[in-house]
C-alpha cells in the first residue's frame, strides 16, 4: 500500500493517467466512430439529393403533378411510384411531357443522370415504391435467353410483337420498339408498368425471369442477330409470315397459271 501511495504521488503519475485516457478514447473512437460517420454521411447525402431533387421538381414537374406530387388534372399523382419510375420516365425523355396526347413518346432526355437521381430521390421520399435496380439485377450476362423468349411471347408479344418491334394499340396508343432500349430501362418498365403496360413486380415475375426477358430482347435485336426463317416481316410472328407466303406465293402461282393458259389458247388459235 505504501508503494502504491508513493507511485500516486509521483510527479509523472498524472501524465501517465492522461496518456492512458487518451489512448483508450482513441481506441473507442476507432472502433465505433467510422460506422456512425458513414451512416451520417449517407443520410446527409440522401437529404441533399432530396433537397436538390425538390428544386428540380418545383421547376420542371410541379405544374402538372402538383407542388407535393399529389397530381392534378394534367398529371397523375407521384406518391408511391418510386425511384425506378422516375428513372425510366425521365431517363427515356418521356418526362417532362412535351405536349398532352394519347401517349408520351420517347425523346432526348432533358436532365443528366445525376439530376435524374436527385429527382428520383425526391419522388421516392413522397411514398415507398420500386427502387432503381442495380446492374446486377438487369445485367443479361449468363441469363437463359430461351426461357426469356418463352416469357416474352407469353407476357409481352401481344403488344410488342414476337421480337419486340412494337405495334399499334387502340385510341392512338402504341407499344414502342424495344430494339434501342437499354437493359436498365427494359427492367424498370417491367417493374413499374409505364403508361399502357402492366407492371410485373417480383411477386408476379421474379427478378431472374425479368433478367431472362432482357437477355432475349437484346439478343433478337442485336446487330449480329439473324432471322432463321428469312425476313422478319416486322416481328409479327408465324401468322404474318404464313399470310405473306399464302397471298404472294399463291398469287404468283395463279398469275403464272393464267399466263400459261393464255399462251396455250393463243397457240391453238394460231
Amino acid at each position: 500500500m505504501k508503494k502504491l501511495s508513493a507511485r500516486r504521488r509521483h510527479p509523472l503519475a498524472a501524465l501517465v493517467v492522461l496518456l492512458f485516457a487518451l489512448a483508450a478514447t482513441g481506441g473507442l473512437y476507432t472502433a465505433f466512430a467510422p460506422a456512425g460517420e458513414a451512416k451520417a454521411d449517407k443520410g446527409s447525402s440522401q437529404s441533399l439529393a432530396i433537397e436538390e431533387g425538390k428544386k428540380l421538381y418545383d421547376v420542371g414537374c410541379s405544374s402538372c403533378h402538383g407542388t407535393g406530387g399529389q397530381g392534378t388534372s394534367d398529371g397523375p399523382s407521384l406518391v408511391g411510384v418510386g425511384a425506378a419510375s422516375v428513372d425510366f420516365q425521365v431517363g427515356t425523355g418521356r418526362m417532362p411531357l412535351q405536349q398532352q396526347g394519347a401517349q408520351a413518346p420517347k425523346k432526348k432526355q432533358v436532365y443528366d443522370q445525376d439530376e435524374i437521381n436527385q429527382l428520383a430521390a425526391y419522388v421516392a421520399s413522397l411514398g415507398s415504391g420500386p427502387s432503381q435496380p442495380t446492374k446486377k439485377q438487369y445485367d443479361p450476362n449468363g441469363s437463359d435467353v430461351a426461357k426469356g423468349g418463352e416469357l416474352f411471347r407469353t407476357n409481352c408479344a401481344q403488344c410488342h410483337n414476337f421480337t419486340g418491334e412494337g405495334g399499334a394499340l387502340t385510341h392512338g396508343k402504341f407499344a414502342p420498339d424495344l430494339g434501342d432500349v437499354s437493359e436498365k430501362h427494359i427492367y424498370e418498365a417491367m417493374q413499374t408498368g409505364p403508361q399502357n403496360m402492366p407492371s410485373f413486380p417480383d411477386t408476379v415475375m421474379p427478378e431472374k425471369d425479368k433478367r431472362d426477358i432482357v437477355a432475349y430482347v437484346k439478343t433478337v435485336n442485336s446487330d449480329k442477330s439473324e432471322s432463321p426463317g428469312g425476313f422478319k416481316l416486322g416481328g409479327f410472328g408465324p401468322v404474318s409470315e404464313g399470310m405473306f407466303a399464302w397471298i404472294f406465293g399463291l398469287g404468283s402461282m395463279v398469275a403464272v397459271a393464267v399466263w400459261v393458259a393464255a399462251r396455250t389458247a393463243k397457240a391453238r388459235k394460231s
